[in-house]
């Protein structure tokens, strides 16, 4: 009698005496897998959906488990949300789950810790068996396991409101702007690794610890070199996006920190040695000399540098041994300014309904949400959120399609774009977005709609917002939300965000002289050019590089049924943006970008604080001007400082508590900061069309905002 190994063999070798049989079974096998994955996300039904009460939270806040409303989804479709890995590697699995405070032998992944950095702590469920925060998971790549992101991380909030009862109800909104302070919290991780290599006790207590687990240690000395390593990889993260702007809560520079990582990984030795030739001191002359630089550069490899590399060369560069040059702490901020840029414009997490729905994402509308843009538009951010970018540079042999893509083809070497992204896992989040819905302001909870006053306020709002916020509804299936964009002159905004999307530049590193196309023709990618050129084309790069932890036959299906149905299953139309902003041209080709978007509000209610930048505490603020020298002091003005960081609400000027309390205090004082412009409430802003409407009455700005509760 025939094994079943025999009779396996038997079959294979008849599928591939019968090509097409063979081909069609494999594609089978990829739907069943597919179909099969749909299944397993239902597995976690949790009907808390994780979430867990807080006593003696951050900023004295105490609540019983929160509670959903409705958005579309069950308890099993957020569960996957916040659970499903898109390749994001922090640090090692087992490190996260045993590393103390840097102070203390608390674990940093304490409920505690976590609700003091604003993220969401949960308690084990089957998707989350370790009781992860929400948008933290485990990643398993190339056999081992890590702590990384996911996209409800940043994209997942929760609004608290005390009643007359004295009682706090927590409500847990699905897609909504994070609180997390992310710089922070990396900023400890750093910090706490940093002590465990370096103090006796806390370090054996950590190797014990993480060899107890049994998972991917076996040996104490695998432990200290890993803790190394990624302790240099931390501090090189921290170091490279260091910014003279502070975030605080619920903002995050995004882009300047994708920017910065696309950089790391593309320079090559040769354009490292000519950034370091060129970093001088305020008196013009050079803090490094030839023999220095290429000390620090001893073996490095040529074409392509990775975390573990780029780690060295900034402490040897810090170092004062072996005649290394020994730079300060600003020297070495000058070092980081010739390759990278610094991340010195954060914005507000953005809210995650209707983006599938949406023509023109981000909130300078770079990036278009036809084809395969929101493929593209997610893996970059996974780059971002610490990816894996193994790429490596090799010789060409035979067709590559991320070469191809990337204008490599005819290169002497070509770059590999290996990585743990997850294009399937990305995919298929995208379109669970579809049908995630605003949440609808709870009447139960946060108090009954005034009708009459919210009918009023209906026409303030035709008349003053909706040329660029239109009025959807929440659960039309076809429907399409469209950007208005708006020159940033024009809105009067902070200019930080659009100016440093288009302005910052980086080495190309093997993508010099290649060909890229923009909406007014191809350009040539210089040496040192604008880096959204270069993260479009190591973003093609990466989505078309089959997962490396799948079978060959696999891993290339996989790429090419991700890639069909983002163009397939993807309703929205390639059109050009609407609005008011300068055109690209062929001198200009980003002009476009230097605006920002204004889109539908519905759930607005429930996303504080305002404007791109977070510079506004409440909708009722923002419908006030921005005091400038000669204001009457008795009007009243946005206010220029305020306190970010509770969750407790505000349902009368809605926004979350702006004082009382010792979270961080905006300033807007400071480009990044600013918290002008958009002041269409106060009269000072033009309509599109270059009305001038006068300012709200302080009636009309009650009942806009009793409208606004009902979007």
């Amino acid at each position: 009698m025939a094994t079943l190994f025999q009779r396996l063999l038997a079959a294979i070798f008849y599928l591939l005496k019968h090509k097409w049989l063979f081909l069609f079974s494999i594609v089978a096998l990829t739907l069943l897998a597919v179909g099969v994955g749909k299944i397993y996300q239902n597995w976690d039904s949790d009907p808390t959906r994780g979430a867990i009460a807080m006593e003696d939270g951050a900023f004295g806040e105490n609540f019983s488990t929160p509670v959903y409303l409705d958005q579309g989804w069950s308890a099993s479709d957020s569960m996957w949300f916040y659970n499903t890995t898109q390749g994001s590697d922090l640090i090692p699995y087992d490190f996260f789950m045993v590393l103390e405070e840097e102070n203390s032998q608390q674990p940093l992944r304490s409920n505690k810790n976590m609700d003091r950095y604003r993220y969401l702590p949960q308690k084990p469920t089957f998707f989350n068996p370790d009781g992860l925060p929400v948008g933290f998971t485990k990643d398993t790549y190339q056999g081992k396991d890590f702590m990384g992101y996911t996209c409800a991380a940043c994209h997942t909030s929760q609004v608290n409101y005390t009643g007359k009862n004295g009682k706090t109800t927590a409500i847990r909104i699905d897609g909504g702007p994070s609180m997390a302070d992310m710089s922070s919290f990396l900023a400890d991780l750093e910090k706490a690794m940093h002590a465990t290599l370096v103090q006796p006790d806390k370090k054996q207590r950590f190797i014990d610890k993480v060899l107890a687990r049994r998972n991917d240690y076996h040996r104490q000395e695998e432990v200290v070199a890993d803790l190394d390593q990624w302790t240099r990889t931390v501090r090189l993260y921290n170091t490279v996006n260091h910014s003279h702007i502070d975030y605080g809560y619920a903002r995050l520079d995004a882009f300047g920190r994708i920017y910065n990582r696309v950089l790391q990984h593309v320079i090559n030795k040769n354009q490292l040695a000519h950034a370091l030739q060129m970093v001088v001191s305020p008196a013009h002359q050079r803090i490094l000399t030839d023999a220095q630089i290429g000390k620090v550069l001893e073996g490095v490899g040529e074409n392509i540098l990775v975390d573990k590399q780029l780690g060295i060369v900034l402490d040897r560069l810090a170092s004062k041994e072996k005649d290394y040059p020994g730079l300060n702490q600003r020297d070495l901020l000058r070092v980081r300014d010739r390759i990278f840029n610094e991340p010195n414009a954060p914005v507000s997490y953005p809210f995650l309904w209707d983006i599938a729905k949406s023509d023109y994402v981000q909130w300078n509308g770079v990036a278009h949400n036809s084809d395969v843009g929101p493929l593209g538009r997610n893996t970059g951010e996974v780059i971002g959120v610490f990816a894996t970018l193994d790429w490596t540079s090799k010789k060409p042999n035979g067709f590559s399609l991320a070469a191809t893509l990337t204008g490599q083809k005819k290169k002497n070497e070509i770059v590999d774009f290996k990585s743990s992204a997850d294009i399937v896992n990305i995919g298929r989040l995208e379109a669970h977005l579809k049908s995630l819905q605003s949440p609808q302001w709870p009447e139960n909870i946060l108090g009954v709609i005034d009708k009459q006053k919210a009918a009023r306020g209906r026409l303030v709002y035709a008349e003053y917002c909706e040329a660029c916020h239109e009025v959807i509804e929440r659960d039309n299936w076809d429907r399409i939300v469209v950007a208005q964009m708006t020159d940033v002159n024009f809105v009067g905004t902070d200019p930080a965000a659009v100016n440093n999307a288009v302005a910052y530049k980086g080495k190309s590193g093997n993508l010099k002289h290649t060909v890229q196309s923009t909406a007014v023709g191809n350009l040539i990618i210089a040496e040192d050019a604008p880096v959204v050129q270069i993260l479009t084309s190591v973003t093609k790069g990466v989505i078309a590089t089959p997962d490396a932890d799948k079978w060959f036959i696999r891993r290339w299906l996989d790429t090419l049924y991700t890639i069909a149905a983002s163009f397939f299953e993807n309703s929205i139309p390639n059109t050009i943006k609407s609005g008011n902003y300068k055109p690209d041209t062929t001198a200009q080709p980003y002009n476009s970008l230097l605006a920002y978007k204004g889109r539908s509000l519905n759930g607005i209610w429930a996303t504080a604080p305002y404007l791109h930048n977070g510079s506004v505490p409440t909708l009722y603020d923002l419908l006030l001007p921005k005091k400038r020298d000669k204001d009457l002091k008795t009007e009243e003005y946005r206010p220029d400082s305020f306190v970010v960081g509770s969750r407790q609400f505000d349902p009368v000027k809605i926004g979350f508590r702006a004082d009382g309390y010792s979270g961080f205090t905006f300033n807007a004082t400071r480009v990044g900061d600013l918290n002008g412009g958009h002041e269409y409430g106060a009269g000072r802003t033009p309509q599109l069309d270059g009305a001038q409407l006068p300012a709200l009455t302080p009636d009309e700005r009650w009942d806009l905002i009793e409208y606004l509760k009902t979007l």
